[in-house]
């Protein structure tokens, strides 16, 4: 009997059976030296905003990108928020913008029972895009500004198939974006780094161009069929070019585990502690309330952070426990209108709404709590500082009609605004 045609859920969540807090998006801005002049102060004053549903509404002043106590400068641009409510934005954790079709023709879907069959129509998806890659993701990425994303780590496969034109393509849109969206790139061996020949040589080219800020990997055991040798790759060539690693890991049972363990070995040999993400980890869920125990206790002690995409209720990371060990966890739109899957949509706060829901939550502080791994989690994946409206922290929010979080995370109304660095960069769905 021929097996049933899976999913992507379906297929990641029975699969073949990274922290970053050190590095810096390469996409952010980076200081003024060496002119001998004082940069002129950027001064924005927003009135009459509600930081996070505050009862009483008031008036914040922005220098040079971040919050300030400081009065306001004469002659400062003035924002009015009109009693709207400034939530942080957000932060997207895994996405694969090299992948996607956003903005083409519809994409007629054939069956796929393995990750195998759907890496090979990755490449069928990719040869008969007419547009290329750095257009496909630059829409797709733009569309995340435009919803309130403020910074992606982006994954782009790298396989003999496609080169490094993926890679290329993301790094062409991060560029486009630079002034409203921060961005790490990870070089993500779909394919495999050992069963497919070519890949590790690719992988090197683009640390060695310094193109990429994380080297990727997937399943060593159950898909690579090379546990050692493809995590000893992937960890030299980090440890050698001062990048991160962020590897996908499926697999449900003790492969799982094994992987994990194998990469919290080689995050303490090589001291790149607070410099590995592994996203997905769907091992974690089906471990016992004192496995995870042990297990998140490991990850803490070398900082090694995780990802959820939030693909199911069975896949999907125990945060709440995960972070009380101290674990980084942070959510991600994962594919986007790809080969695999005809959803997706690049928009974090409906990510944090699925995450809602298949964790069947419905107190006020569990809806909250999906917000905050999407703005803060999410943020601590990547390194970057918290924003909380304080003096000091940066001038990245949306501004929202609503009553409170719990209410927009359930309606998800529209971005009315959306401020990076303490500058409009998009309104009412658009980029300005």
């Amino acid at each position: 009997m021929t097996p049933p045609s899976l999913s992507r859920r379906g297929v990641l969540a029975g699969a073949a059976s990274l922290g970053a807090a050190t590095l810096a998006p390469a996409g952010a801005a980076q200081a003024a030296s060496g002119s001998g002049r004082a940069e002129p102060r950027k001064a924005v004053v927003f009135r009459n905003i509600r930081p996070f549903g505050a009862d009483e509404a008031v008036d914040l002043t922005v220098i040079n990108g971040v919050f300030s106590d400081e009065p306001a400068p004469k002659g400062a641009k003035v924002v009015y928020g009109d009693g709207r409510i400034a939530l942080p934005s957000l932060v997207d954790a895994h996405i694969h913008p090299d992948k996607t079709s956003w903005g083409g023709s519809w994409v007629t879907r054939k069956p796929a029972n393995s990750i195998a069959e759907f890496c090979e129509q990755d490449v069928e998806l990719f040869k008969a895009q007419k547009r290329p890659v750095g257009e496909r993701a630059y829409g797709l990425m733009a569309h995340a500004v435009t919803r309130g994303t403020r910074a992606m780590r982006a994954h782009a496969d790298v396989a003999p198939a496609f080169g490094l034109a993926g890679l290329e393509g993301i790094a062409e849109a991060r560029e486009r974006l630079a002034d409203a969206l921060d961005v790490q790139l990870v070089a993500f061996p779909q394919h495999g780094v050992v069963r497919t020949p070519g890949t590790d040589k690719l992988l090197a080219e683009a640390a060695r161009t310094g193109l990429i800020d994380m080297v990727g990997g997937i399943d060593p055991i159950s898909f690579d069929h090379a546990l050692d040798e493809q995590l000893d790759f992937v960890f030299d060539l980090a440890d050698k070019h001062g990048i991160g690693v962020d590897i996908h890991l499926h697999d449900r049972d003790e492969k799982g585990t094994k992987v994990l363990r194998g990469i919290i070995d080689r995050t303490k040999a090589l001291s790149l502690r607070g410099k590995v993400t592994v996203s997905h980890v769907f091992c974690l869920p089906y471990l016992s309330e004192g496995e995870l125990d042990t297990m998140a206790g490991e990850l803490a002690a070398q900082d090694i952070a995780l990802t959820t995409v939030a693909p199911g209720p069975n896949t999907v990371l125990p945060i709440a426990a995960l972070q009380k060990h101290g674990v980084r966890v942070g959510l991600g739109s994962d594919g986007v209108r790809d080969s695999w899957s005809p959803f997706g949509n690049a928009d974090m706060l409906h990510r944090a709404h699925i995450l809602g829901q298949i964790t069947d939550v419905r107190l006020d502080e569990e809806l909250t709590a999906c917000y905050t791994v999407g703005a803060n989690g999410s943020a601590d994946v990547m390194g970057l500082p918290h924003v909380d409206f304080k003096p000091g922290s940066p001038a990245d929010f949306v501004l929202v009609r609503g009553e409170c979080v719990p209410q927009i995370v359930v309606d998800m109304p529209q971005r009315d605004m959306v401020v990076h660095g303490g500058q409009v960069v998009a309104r009412a769905g658009e980029l300005v």
